[in-house]
């Protein structure tokens, strides 16, 4: 029998996906618990247009994300930090912060989509990069300067 998986099941199928499975597996353990759905020429033109919206929504989001990366590419931000002996940096920047400041320029950014290719914790211009999308990575610069 033909299913459509309408959850995913670990080792049998993911959401969306169509399988040839035994009859029995099939009505008193897949169907039964919520699984799958018997793959009817119905259901299988419903799940095709699942499809369809699914990837234009996914199309809409990555243009979303490719003018929000034009967007933060233009930004340069800068932390005024302190700096001991030798212009040595106390402490380091974080996401948390850089997330906080793009926040004054307007942008919604979640700290978790900031991603460090290494510490800020020195004197200089740094390339961050933030994931908006899968497929779309924003990079800006960070200027750490010394506090007047």
């Amino acid at each position: 029998m033909k299913v459509i998986f309408i959850k995913d099941l670990n080792g049998q199928g993911k959401k969306g996906e169509v399988k040839e499975v035994k009859d029995g597996y099939a009505m008193n353990f897949l169907i039964k618990r919520g699984y799958a759905i018997q793959a009817t020429s119905e259901s299988l033109k419903r799940l095709e247009e699942e499809k369809k919206k699914k990837a234009q929504f996914e199309l809409q989001e990555i243009m979303r994300a490719k003018e929000l990366k034009e967007k933060l590419e233009k930004i340069k931000l800068t932390f005024p930090v302190k700096t001991g002996d030798n212009m040595k940096v106390f402490g380091s920047i974080s996401p948390k912060q850089i997330a906080n400041e793009l926040k004054k320029y307007g942008f919604e950014i979640d700290k978790k989509k900031i991603h460090l290719q290494e510490s800020l914790s020195t004197l200089g211009s740094h390339t961050v990069i933030i994931e908006l999308h899968k497929q779309v990575k924003a990079e800006i610069e960070v200027i750490l300067v010394v506090e007047s």
